[in-house]
């Protein structure tokens, strides 16, 4: 429940954002789509440092905490009619820093509820993963509509809303939460211990207004990023007991897998909300029923739906795999996943089939995000699970956040893929113009992630001589 309320306070943000870029302050593709890729890269990148915090000094619940409510402060600002991009940049650098303290932490929550019994992490953390869908579901389909009402800021207001509601929900339920955490959540909280945390936020947020404000530098920070979390890595697995090294390597690989999957999964908030904004017809049409008016926002909603209705079918099978010698291993998920993936993008490049007039019927759409949102269950939600599987319990929040930053780093290589599509600055292109474009890019996103699922297969051949099954400890 408290992921539920953070989640439906990002995703609101999330399903606008590009187009309020777009729409409200004049930005071209290019620069929406980058500036949204290096604020992607933000959000996932700060939660290594947020992961390692929480493991150290602060407490897996505390850090949770603090990052709510830094959370709520950035929805905000953005709720406010203030005007000029510097606000706008200090909200998200905000969101940013925010979420880095609070992302790796509710995660680690959760594999230290189930430590003891490495057989229902997978089921535990699909679960899991619903539950997250639920609240973005609920803020993707609202906040569209609360925006084309009341005006884009309103809608940041329900974002808002949700955060306060995930902390009224925290306070509420605390108590069931005594009993989980680490070492660090026992020790007091002293005035230096604040200060420092004040002074990382403060950073936090001044890094990312100079980042979103020249995006230029995302290159050389992504780049910089991803060096440092490889450097760590590299120390962590050189400290680490020789029968600890397998499980570490084992999920360093596959983390690398997840981070591939999140190149296709930026394109929702980018190419293919753009694509349904000016190539898809928006009315869902059902035979016998009344035909569904959409906004253009709300297509990404199909993504927590299909989460939503696959999710229980997949934690039931994947409890009744380990009951029994078949269990299959996330190296082979991860392969079907990228399968997935494939045939999704397959759908939205042959939906140019059934155009009339440059607009393609709402329903390719949706079949392309069902098995897009397949692949994500089976790479990213277990991506989760992986980490709870194969890394120490002391190693658990920096390989979290390590997790988050990979993510991170490939949402803004998925940001830069997303401006293959990308609508010429001033030009005013028809929608017959416009729809091949993200044919294209989505045929050739189907072969790449065909790619991906070659890689998996040779991945999992050697995954499985190091591999050292269930480690929890």
């Amino acid at each position: 429940m408290i992921e539920l309320w953070e989640r439906f306070g990002f995703y609101g943000m999330a399903a606008l954002m590009v187009l309020y870029m777009v729409q409200g302050l004049g930005y071209t593709d290019e620069r929406a789509n980058l500036s949204w890729g290096a604020l992607s890269a933000l959000v996932y990148a700060l939660p290594v440092l947020g992961g390692w915090a929480g493991d150290r000094w602060l407490g897996t619940r505390r850090s949770m905490l603090a990052g709510a409510t830094v959370l709520f402060v950035g929805y905000g600002l953005l709720a406010l009619p203030l005007h000029g991009v510097e606000w706008l940049y200090a909200a998200l650098a905000l969101i940013a820093a925010g979420n880095g303290l609070f992302k790796p932490n509710a995660a680690n929550l959760v594999r230290r509820i189930y430590e003891n019994q490495p057989a229902r992490i997978d089921s535990a953390f699909t679960v899991y993963y619903m539950a997250v869908n639920v609240g973005s579901t609920i803020s993707m389909l609202a906040t569209p509509w609360v925006r084309e009402v009341w005006g884009w800021h309103a809608a940041f207001a329900v974002s808002c809303a949700g955060l306060l509601l995930g902390l009224a929900n925290y306070f509420w339920m605390r108590t069931a939460l005594h009993w989980v955490g680490n070492p660090a959540d026992a020790r007091p909280l002293g005035a230096r211990l604040r200060l420092w945390l004040l002074a990382g936020i403060a950073l936090a947020v001044a890094a990312g207004v100079t980042l979103l404000t020249r995006v230029e530098l995302a290159d050389l920070c992504v780049a910089g990023v991803g060096v440092a979390v490889f450097v760590l890595y590299a120390v962590a697995l050189r400290r680490a007991a020789a029968h600890e090294r397998p499980g570490l390597l084992t999920a360093g690989v596959l983390v690398l897998e997840v981070g591939l999957y999140f190149v296709f999964y930026q394109q929702m908030s980018t190419s293919l909300t753009l694509f349904a904004l000016r190539n898809v017809d928006l009315v869902l049409r059902v035979p016998g029923l009344p035909a569904l008016q959409l906004l253009p926002a709300q297509f990404q909603a199909l993504n927590p739906i299909w989460i939503m209705l696959l999710s229980p079918a997949l934690a039931w099978l994947y409890t009744r795999l380990a009951r029994g010698p078949g269990d299959a291993s996330p190296g082979l998920k991860f392969a079907l996943g990228f399968a997935a993936v494939a045939a999704g993008f397959a759908v939205f490049a042959a939906s140019g089939m059934a155009a009339v007039d440059g607009r393609v019927p709402a329903w390719w759409v949706v079949a392309g995000y069902g098995l897009v949102s397949l692949g994500e269950l089976l790479i990213s939600a277990l991506g989760l699970a992986v980490i709870a599987r194969y890394v120490p319990a002391r190693l658990s929040g920096f390989l979290m956040g390590a997790f988050f930053a990979v993510s991170g780093i490939s949402m803004y290589l998925g940001g830069l893929v997303a401006n293959f599509a990308k609508v010429p600055a001033g030009s005013s292109m028809s929608a017959q113009q416009t729809l091949p474009l993200y044919l294209d890019l989505f045929g050739q996103l189907s072969l790449a992630s065909l790619a991906g699922f070659g890689l998996s297969l040779i991945l999992l051949a050697g995954l499985r001589r190091v591999s050292p099954g269930p480690r929890t400890a």
